[in-house]
């Protein structure tokens, strides 16, 4: 860098920026989805005819309205805050005045990483709430109860008391024993602990949350079984979780690895979807398995947490950047605390390039399990039916899809369902054009 002072003049200019053309795009996109949602508001499109009624039709309007709404007010106070912490200089204050009162250990330093983001967290919980209890509650989708909810978040708090402080405490403490290579060893640290969290998480945590009760003998169940045997897929059982227990929305998902794999089902969605299409949703989840889509995400996250690793250790020790935005010490503590507060204004831009990736999955798992249960009607009848129970946005903009959906929406995934037909996908194969008609 040939001239650090010239670039620290433009570091809070450059910040500040990208904060507010975040919001600026946030909100341009917003409006651009409310106007295609609201032109045709009043009918049923002929495309969506088999699957809604008007009345449904024109509460799902009414809820994608709401939530467009409701994250924008959501979007414009996470923007004001931020402004605000960083040109009120309110991290460094904090951080100095903390270090200076009870000094700079690492163990300290850990607990003011932990602590900061969770202050600010305790600040946006008036918009969970209003999420819960007034948005879902409006549109029948919240079953939770103040109590359950409260409890939630205190053993949320507790849970990540106990896993992120430790792990905060071993990459301050890295500089120190390993040297100018400690972004490695830190990156190092934070793969394995997500490959153990993977593994101890279904075991672990989800229990902590909701109850997981093995699927009762039965059709389903027998069905669920032969569907995973003959896709050659392992697991250590079917369960079903108490979803309803906090909303009526539903999934599926499996969670673990090896042969301490579980295939979990809402209890919402049994009730919503009948046999066949509940072995096409399974389906699904063994296509993302069975094609390799697992590793490669997770290829991904440990690519994305290297990059930012090696940035961290570049930056560390750059003394016009952390004194540029008003820090006085030097070091992984302060470039941490900035990073957790400030890095959402950056993966922000990675969004649209993730979410293309994971689309590409979507079509490919798709595609899996129309050819595993031999017909793509009961994918179809799923898709629909979840899109109905959920009150999904049938007519997104697409510039909006395409920056914030993971998945795609109904209409292109039915479109590549109704021109696929041969064999399965292999791992590492390309969907082919039938994704994007």
């Amino acid at each position: 860098m040939s001239d650090p002072t010239l670039w620290s003049t433009w570091a809070v200019p450059a910040l500040l920026s990208l904060l507010l053309l975040r919001w600026v795009v946030q909100l341009f996109l917003a409006r651009l989805n409310e106007s295609a949602t609201l032109a045709s508001a009043d009918r049923v499109p002929e495309a969506y005819s088999e699957t809604m009624d008007l009345p449904t039709w024109s509460n799902s309007v009414r809820y994608t309205l709401a939530k467009s709404q409701f994250s924008q007010i959501e979007n414009a106070f996470e923007a004001c805050l931020l402004t605000t912490l960083l040109l009120a200089g309110v991290l460094p204050s904090i951080y100095e005045s903390i270090t200076r009162a009870f000094g700079s250990s690492n163990w300290l330093i850990a607990l003011l990483l932990f602590a900061v983001p969770l202050a600010l967290s305790a600040l946006r919980l008036p918009f969970d709430w209003a999420a819960q209890f007034r948005l879902e509650e409006r549109f029948g989708f919240n079953t939770t109860s103040p109590g359950t909810w409260w409890l939630d978040r205190l053993k949320f708090l507790i849970v990540s008391l106990l896993l992120a402080y430790p792990l905060l405490w071993i990459v301050i403490s890295l500089p120190a024993l390993c040297g100018p290579a400690w972004w490695l060893w830190a990156w190092i640290t934070l793969v394995a602990c997500q490959l153990l969290m993977t593994v101890a998480a279904p075991a672990l945590i989800l229990p902590l949350f909701n109850r997981f009760t093995p699927l009762p003998q039965g059709s389903l169940r027998h069905r669920l079984n032969r569907l995973a045997q003959r896709s050659n897929f392992q697991h250590r059982g079917i369960f079903v979780m108490d979803g309803s227990r906090r909303s009526r929305h539903s999934n599926a998902f499996f969670a673990g690895l090896g042969r301490f794999r579980r295939i979990v089902l809402f209890d919402t969605l049994l009730a919503q979807l009948d046999e066949p299409e509940l072995e096409a949703v399974l389906a699904h989840e063994i296509g993302h398995y069975r094609l390799g889509h697992l590793p490669r995400i997770f290829a991904a996250s440990a690519a994305s947490s290297l990059g930012f690793c090696f940035v961290l250790g570049q930056w560390a020790d750059q003394a016009w950047l952390l004194r540029a935005l008003g820090f006085t010490d030097v070091g992984v503590g302060p470039l941490l605390l900035l990073a957790l507060t400030f890095g959402g204004s950056i993966t922000f831009w990675f969004v649209p390039a993730v979410n293309a990736w994971s689309r590409r999955f979507e079509y490919q798992a798709d595609r899996f399990a129309a050819q595993c249960v031999g017909s793509t009607r009961p994918l179809v009848g799923a898709l629909r039916k979840l899109t109905r129970h959920n009150l999904g946005n049938l007519t997104p903009h697409p510039v909006y899809s395409w920056f914030y959906y993971s998945h795609p929406t109904l209409w292109e995934r039915e479109r590549a369902l109704e021109t696929f037909n041969g064999p399965p996908l292999s791992v590492g194969e390309k969907p082919g054009r039938a994704t994007s008609k």
